[in-house]
């Protein structure tokens, strides 16, 4: 009777981590496999299927905190994260989160301690324990063969369900192993894609090129949620193109877009490498948006809302290309970095970096790249950054649309951050009326505080809603007929370098034109694709030395 309500147990427990049949099987098989190497430890079948239990619970409570903050499930790969200041970082920014984390994994420490010291069975002879390992471990190899493997578990990594399967699945798939050993892709073909031939320039006179990352900003309207004409004319300018932008990452990794963006490579490909791009991936890459300006002339600068140590970001910007990095500490006063960052204001922010920028044009006419990193609109949204007083009516504009005090703060901090755009841009107008900028502005990610706007308004699952942001280009002192206007094709990041070198009317290299030959069949979501062609074009990236996952080889092309 006691294992019978044990084994009703461990069902409960796989059902409530699977939520679906769809990989049922390997979550089961997965279960058994555990419970009988645990057997070897307990020698008794009730506390191997029951410790089994709560090590699947315990895998379902770390995937699905993982997945409300980052929107991907929990894998093998993940486990080192834990260790690289992830958890330091959901403390701080999401204290609720952790207390409940730590409360949980304390409760299943302390039901895993019952179970072993108040629970024994009758012994299972060591003969029938490994009979039922071997046994075991063939149901499971034959499971997750029948699942179709890793790939089919990437299809599904961002939707809410298959916790315990994919989980497993990532434990055997070699993939997840080699990744720890360095670089790699994971789609990538055995075959080259041969380049696309050179694109030559349109124009002779090449604009300066601004590229503003506006730190988690989304645009509402993807959750049908109105927005205001300043706002609106931000997100959408009247004269420019605009649409939706795919990303890789939900809550957070902002520089995984920034990555995407400058390389033209999703960081998805890389595997949980992804996270550690901006120290490993140094001297990694040797074709980028800053290497290409750089060899067309264009002087490149960073100016990042971060401090200079933050991370890797000066000694991995430098490697792809950017001869300028500036930080907030870098910024003469009277920028106050202390100031700026109890609130990480873009009004602050902003002002500071056209500044800067303004004084190394004057004078100067080569063109110029400024590449500008936001943090205004990070999470958590439960702090009113903004003082009383300011920006109410867009606060109320935003409570009636949603009475939710997390989206009225963020829909506030967006107008500051639209209002002192409109500024900014009539101020580079009016001051280098002779002088061309393409200008493009795109959110790295949404915040976690999107999880409310579905639970408010009761939307339907939508597993690649949450990694939908917004991408501008807009021109000042341009042609009419030289930027292409009105709602653009859904985009992915790792494309918008190269669209904005086609706005801008630039050669592309065979390496950029053959990116861009790739735009009709990945353009929307270039991870997800399927394309064969990008993955050999992967591969001849790698062949090339392009992508230097290999020390010996040599860039050359």
């Amino acid at each position: 009777m006691t294992l019978t309500l044990i084994i009703v147990a461990a069902i409960g427990v796989i059902w409530f981590a699977e939520r679906s049949v769809e990989h049922l099987r390997l979550a089961i098989a997965g279960l058994c496999f555990s419970a009988a190497v645990l057997l070897l430890a307990v020698a008794d079948l009730e506390r191997a299927i029951l410790l089994s239990s709560i090590l699947a619970a315990a895998i379902f409570g770390a995937s699905d905190i993982k997945h409300d903050h980052s929107g991907l499930k929990l894998t093998v790969p993940d486990v080192p994260l834990v260790f690289a200041g992830t958890v330091p970082f959901l403390v701080v920014q999401y204290p609720l989160a952790a207390v409940v984390a730590f409360a949980g994994g304390i409760a299943l420490i302390l039901a895993a301690i019952a179970v072993l010291l108040y629970l024994p069975g009758p012994p299972v002879s060591p003969e029938l324990q490994i009979l039922l390992l071997v046994i075991a471990f063939v149901n499971l190899v034959a499971a997750y063969r029948a699942s179709g493997g890793a790939a089919s578990f990437q299809r599904i990594a961002a939707q809410r369900q298959c916790f315990l399967s994919t989980f497993i699945a990532s434990l055997l798939d070699p993939l997840s192993w080699r990744r720890f050993g360095g670089l790699a892709l994971s789609d990538i073909a055995n075959d080259r894609l041969p380049l696309m031939p050179a694109v030559p320039a349109r124009t002779l006179d090449y604009p300066d090129i601004i590229v503003i990352q506006h730190e988690s900003i989304f645009d509402p309207r993807v959750y049908g949620l109105p927005v205001e004409p300043v706002v609106e004319a931000f997100l959408s300018p009247e004269n420019g193109l605009g649409g939706s932008l795919n990303v890789d990452i939900f809550g957070g990794g902002s520089w995984q877009s920034e990555f995407s963006l400058l390389t033209g490579l999703s960081s998805a490909s890389f595997g949980p490498n992804a996270y550690f791009l901006f120290e490993r991936g140094v001297g990694k890459f040797h074709n980028s948006l800053p290497h290409a300006l750089a060899a067309l002339g264009y002087k490149t600068t960073l100016m990042s809302s971060c401090r200079r140590n933050f991370l890797n970001y000066d000694m991995f910007y430098r490697s792809i290309g950017i001869s300028e990095r500036i930080f907030s500490d870098d910024f003469p006063l009277p920028f106050d970095v202390d100031r700026f960052e109890t609130t990480n204001s873009d009004t602050m922010f902003l002002d500071a970096a056209i500044a800067a920028h303004t004084k190394k044009i004057a004078g100067d006419a080569a063109p110029r790249f400024l590449y500008a990193l936001t943090n205004f609109n990070h999470g958590p949204h439960n702090r009113r950054l903004i003082p009383p007083g300011q920006l109410e009516s867009e606060r109320g504009f935003a409570a009636a649309s949603l009475p939710d005090p997390c989206y009225a703060e963020y829909y506030a901090r967006l107008a500051e951050t639209a209002v002192t755009w409109n500024r900014l841009k009539s101020e580079l107008a009016t001051r280098f009326p002779g002088r061309p900028m393409l200008i493009v502005h795109y959110g790295d990610h949404q915040p976690v505080m999107t999880r409310r706007i579905e639970a408010k308004l009761k939307l339907p699952a939508d597993a690649r809603r949450q990694f939908r942001t917004f991408y501008a280009i807009e021109a000042l002192n341009y042609c009419p007929d030289r930027l292409v206007s009105g709602r653009g094709a859904d985009l992915d990041v790792a494309f918008l370098g190269t669209v904005a070198l086609q706005q801008a009317g630039l050669p592309l290299d065979e390496i950029f034109a053959t990116r861009a030959s790739l735009l009709d069949q990945c353009g929307e979501a270039y991870f997800a694709s399927t394309s064969e062609r990008k993955r050999r074009f992967h591969r001849t990236l790698v062949e090339l030395g392009v992508i230097d996952v290999a020390p010996t080889v040599r860039y050359q092309y």
